[in-house]
């Protein structure tokens, strides 16, 4: 069945952010995001038990710095992302690295069906502030779905770990420490924009529906109260 055709679905390419529908933004997306080093996320999965015969699906691929990585360590990597840029770049990348083990589909958290035997982990990083909170539980809630018992789910995004009378200050710190240069990094006019169209939630919400849809957390790590790193279990393994 084709979810996405349902009259009340949303349409993900319409929240992914129209920079990363650009190719001239996708081609300086690596230096702007600042190369993030891959080997914690991978050491993650392979104290869960993950090795060359396993299958991760990686979910909001982005140019692929993840799931390159986590192809040349696991069995079958799937790279998803909806905006056809990003998997442009991912495919060519890909295949230059000659990694067959690599699929590359574009589709998100909403409209991915997954085929074949459960999955045994699923990443994720800065993507699903992209969706807001109903469809939050709704991406969590499938996810959850295509992973095996015991599976491992690695989340990384922009999480709110503040009361809300504190956002104003927090935020005022967050945009005064930006990057001056929007060719090297996130400017504070990127994260004003952030915060006021992008579906970033509180700690004390997502945390819940983590819960709600068969989780436990294993583990949740927060930088400068804004940034969190969760290793969530799936129940029954």
């Amino acid at each position: 069945m084709n979810r996405m055709a349902d009259s009340w679905m949303i349409d993900e390419l319409a929240y992914a952010g129209p920079e990363h529908l650009d190719p001239e933004f996708v081609a300086g997306y690596d230096r702007k995001q600042g190369y993030p080093d891959p080997d914690e996320d991978l050491a993650v999965f392979e104290a869960h038990g993950l090795d060359e015969t396993s299958t991760v699906v990686d979910i909001g691929a982005g140019s692929g710095q993840f799931a390159l990585a986590a192809a040349r360590r696991f069995g079958h990597v799937v790279a998803l992302d909806v905006s056809p840029a990003m998997q442009a770049v991912l495919r060519e990348r890909a295949a230059a690295a000659g990694l067959a083990n690599l699929e590359c589909v574009q589709a998100g958290f909403l409209s991915y069906e997954h085929t074949g035997p459960p999955a045994d982990g699923v990443y994720t990083r800065h993507a699903l502030h992209q969706l807001p909170d109903f469809w939050k539980g709704s991406a969590l809630d499938r996810i959850a779905r295509l992973l095996r018992p015991g599976g491992v789910l690695r989340l990384r995004d922009l999480i709110y770990d503040f009361r809300p009378a504190e956002a104003a200050a927090l935020f005022a710190a967050w945009i005064d420490g930006a990057a001056t240069d929007p060719a090297a990094g996130y400017t504070g006019a990127d994260y004003a924009e952030h915060i006021r169209t992008e579906f970033s939630t509180y700690r004390w919400l997502l945390e819940p529906m983590l819960a709600q849809v068969g989780f436990e957390i294993e583990s949740a790590e927060y930088a400068g109260r804004l940034y969190g790193a969760y290793t969530c279990v799936k129940s029954g393994g």
